[in-house]
């Protein structure tokens, strides 16, 4: 009995311990169970996501090695944020999967989470956010892994990333303190103490700390693991090294990146020499091991993706050793081989232009600085700067074509007759050889496309006979003296009649004068024509000479002799012109460009081409200026001409510290004084100023404002017409000028729409009683202007008022305005003429307010009163 009893309390001990132990097992099991279908299922799934959409943005994320680089190497667009980014899939994925894996598996008893996936997912949770761009929901997920997870095995990791975000949200310094905070441990993983110094140096860079940046950017890459991040790090440090002036760490830092070679990422590595390229010491450094180094990476086939940037390196190298045809071929090379880098592309057009330039071939420069700006972006300053240098560029392209080609006129007028069909004649003798290789490159070229037709009937079976018909011609091979631009619509060669003459001069040349006939080559003066095409027969070629010359006038010497001027006005004037160029390419050299050698070269060819007195002396103040800078002794030189020659000029006090008073004598005073007399209607007195103004301050560049405002002061005075030659005037001989472009603005709006004005009879509520009296009448206007107040302080019911104002030269208007209406105007006239209180004996001018514009616009006083007339 007692037995029994003892086995039941055994038995049931056991099984009070068993069930114990299997409800331990079962909790056990089901953490492990929810933890390992959160880590092998739900957060793989969402890893997947997070390494595809972080794969998406690294291949589309292409780093600027023209700036330095970030040290965490994706970069967002803080312009597309909130609504306006574009939710990606896979990073919607991943925050997905993550938030399942909280909401489903997350196992918190008693305050305490038994399942040890969560803290990843919160991490995957808070990554995906902030992939995202959305940092403020990101920092709350890291920050919970901080405060529920405070022993998880990702905590420095999650420090990490919390701090990333506050870096992202602007608060660097408080990463700073939070790193340094993390830093201060010592059971960190070398990796985990790299992330956080890299971290670390990227806040102190947003900061402008790049001393302390540095310091932990070394050690970042000290402790990396990584060689993708430590090749990334030394970069970024070069670049540190040489913002702070450090140009032999910097190179140290390039060449161990260079070591690294297949350890390292290529395009690290390319760039890498490229720096060191540009640290080159072009002295003193060995050119021909710089070569044969460059030689290898171009010849190296992994280097074929970076070809565009070691053409463009290979080039600055040509191109600072002075050699333009190398310097241009690498540029060219380097454009062919472009792989999207804008910037590469822009430097390398830049690049020409500038050879272009400094060679003085203006036209290709600008071409290749239009191709520059295209590339740049808008706003920056070397955009800004270059379009300035294009615009002036216009300038120079615009004076140097004056120059040279009057130069040109000068230097054949002063030639003999003799000397002067010489010149011609060997002219002609080069266009004819010119004109010969164009006339085989388009035999050959319709010979191949007869080829083709033929080859083409063959194919076809058009076994028919066929005439044998000429296809069009490509015109870009033609004579530039045939002139067939504008019949370029022919599609038949005999529907030319310029190919057509073409032709026949070279069949002359070849066959002679040939007789139309059946068997034409065995004729019986096949002989002297074949004697001909050898050149024996001197008259058959005299023939066929007079008739090239007949066909193209061109070939003749009297066609160009014929166009030279024989006036000796027109002389002078092509010799003022060319002057003036010359004036004016010396100052844009010497202003724009700051190029002080071509300046002086315009300059000093301008004194020795006897040019207008009004031009030497402000060429030799300028040429004072820019020795100065290049040459004291021939400073000294010029001081001494000007002060003996111009003695009492303005230019001589100035070069002499004498004393100027600016307000009065500078150009800007005398400009404000004359303005001032514009303003207040004295357009007489602003003639006569301006006229001797314009002369004192020839070659200034003050000279188009006095030039604009007297034109103004001509419109004001002597109606449009005047106005608009002399606008014309001004935009004809300062165009390059900022008055010389708003003349042309004026002439090509204002004017035709001033042009366009005529006198109007419709309906008007505004009109105006005119009295025109001669400025030398005073006392005849202060008769009527006693007479006419009188009236308004007696009869004035619409409440008139009345002003003078200038019509033309010595005349003005006493105008009575404010009449609603022409027959209360008429009134009022009348009683003005016939009341015995005012009896003014002048027949006024009745007449609208838009007719008084006209007037006043066109100065056509006479027509008014002959179209009332009528």
């Amino acid at each position: 009995m007692k037995t029994n009893i003892v086995n039941s309390g055994i038995s049931l001990g056991i099984f009070i311990f068993l069930g114990a132990c299997s409800t331990k097992n079962d909790s056990f099991l089901s953490r492990n169970s929810h933890a390992l279908s959160t880590k092998y299922n739900i957060l793989y799934n969402g890893q997947i996501g997070l390494d595809k959409g972080v794969t998406a943005i690294n291949l589309n994320d292409q780093d600027n090695f023209w700036k330095r680089l970030p040290i965490e190497k994706m970069q967002f667009n803080e312009d597309l944020v909130g609504d306006k980014k574009a939710k990606s899939p896979d990073f919607d994925l991943a925050e997905t999967k993550a938030t399942k894996a909280i909401q489903k598996h997350s196992m918190n008893i008693d305050g305490t989470e038994r399942n040890f996936q969560t803290d990843e997912a919160y991490l995957l949770l808070g990554k995906a956010r902030y992939y995202d761009q959305r940092y403020i929901p990101a920092l709350d997920a890291f920050n919970y892994i901080l405060y529920k997870y405070p022993k998880s095995s990702r905590i420095y990791e999650a420090k990490i990333w919390r701090e990333k975000t506050n870096m992202r949200l602007g608060n660097d310094a408080l990463v700073v303190n939070n790193m340094e905070r993390l830093l201060e441990g010592d059971k960190l993983k070398k990796q985990i103490r790299s992330d956080a110094n890299a971290l670390l140096s990227e806040a102190y860079l947003n900061l402008e700390e790049k001393d302390s940046a540095v310091i932990k950017l070394v050690l970042a890459e000290k402790f990396s693991r990584n060689n993708k991040q430590k090749a990334r790090y030394r970069f970024i440090l070069a670049q540190l090294y040489e913002d702070l002036n450090s140009p032999e760490k910097a190179l140290e830092s390039y060449e161990s990146i260079i070591a690294m070679n297949r350890k390292s990422e290529r395009k690290y590595v390319i760039q890498a020499q490229a720096k060191k390229a540009q640290l080159f010491d072009f002295k003193t450094g060995d050119t021909l091991l710089f070569v044969e180094t460059f030689n290898k990476l171009l010849k190296d086939r992994e280097n074929r993706p970076f070809l565009d940037v070691l053409n463009h390196q290979f080039g600055l190298f040509y191109d600072k050793q002075n050699n333009d045809a190398k310097a241009k071929e690498y540029y060219n090379a380097s454009l062919k081989s472009t792989k999207g880098d804008e910037y590469l592309v822009a430097s390398n057009y830049r690049n020409i232009a500038n050879r272009y330039f400094r060679d003085a071939k203006y036209p290709m420069a600008a071409k290749y600085y239009d191709s520059t700006l295209t590339k740049l972006k808008d706003k920056t300053r070397e955009f800004i700067h270059l379009t300035k240098v294009r615009k002036d560029l216009d300038d120079v392209i615009l004076n140097e074509a004056v120059a040279v080609r009057n130069d040109s006129i000068i230097n054949v007028l002063s030639m003999s007759t003799t000397d002067r069909v010489a010149y011609f004649e060997k002219h002609i003798a080069k266009l004819k050889i010119e004109d010969d290789k164009k006339r085989v490159l388009l035999e050959k070229q319709l010979q191949i496309q007869k080829n083709i037709e033929n080859n083409n009937r063959a194919t076809n079976g058009d076994d028919a006979i066929a005439v044998q018909g000429m296809a069009k011609p490509n015109i870009a091979m033609l004579p530039p003296s045939m002139n067939v631009g504008n019949q370029q619509s022919s599609l038949f060669y005999f529907y030319n009649p310029s190919i057509v003459s073409f032709g026949k001069i070279a069949f002359k040349k070849n066959w002679g004068a040939r007789t139309i006939g059946i068997n034409w080559r065995t004729t019986a003066g096949s002989n002297s024509q074949i004697a001909s095409a050898a050149g024996s027969d001197d008259t058959s070629i005299v023939e066929i000479e007079t008739k090239e010359e007949e066909m193209n006038p061109a070939y003749s010497t009297g066609f160009y002799i014929n166009q030279l001027p024989t006036d000796p006005i027109e002389k002078d004037s092509i010799n003022k012109e060319r002057n003036f160029a010359y004036y004016q390419l010396g100052i844009i050299y010497k202003e724009k460009f700051k190029e002080y050698n071509l300046a002086s070269d315009k300059l000093e060819k301008l004194l020795r081409q006897n040019p207008e007195e009004k031009l030497i002396l402000p060429t030799l103040y300028n040429l004072y200026k820019i020795y100065q800078i290049t040459d004291s002794s021939r400073a000294i030189e010029v001081k001494q001409a000007i002060t003996s020659q111009f003695p009492d000029s303005r230019y001589a006090k100035i070069i002499s510290n004498t004393k100027v008073e600016e307000a009065k004598d500078s150009p800007e005073g005398l400009y404000d004084q004359t303005y001032a007399l514009y303003s207040d209607e004295k357009f007489e007195e602003v003639l006569a100023k301006t006229d001797v103004l314009i002369t004192q301050f020839a070659g200034d560049e003050i000279v188009s404002k006095f030039e604009l405002l007297r034109a103004n002061a001509i419109g004001k005075a002597q109606g449009l017409a005047a106005y608009k030659k002399a606008v014309q005037y001004v935009a004809d001989n300062y165009p390059n000028t900022e008055e010389g472009k708003q003349a042309i603005e004026i002439i090509t709006t204002q004017i035709p729409a001033l042009e366009n004005m005529n006198f109007s009879t419709g309906e008007s509520n505004n009109w105006k009683i005119l009295y025109k009296v001669s400025n030398f009448e005073d006392s005849k206007l202060k008769l009527i202007e006693s007479k006419v107040k009188k009236f308004m302080e007696n009869e004035n019911i619409q409440h008139l008022a009345y002003r003078f104002e200038n019509y033309k030269s010595g005349e003005r208007f006493l105008i009575i305005q404010g009449a609603q209406s022409e027959a209360y105007a008429t009134s009022v006239s009348a009683t003005l003429k016939e009341n015995k209180n005012y009896k003014i004996e002048e027949t006024p001018i009745i007449l609208s307010n838009e007719n008084y514009k006209v007037i006043q616009i066109k100065k056509n006083l006479d027509a008014f009163e002959a179209l009332k007339k009528q």
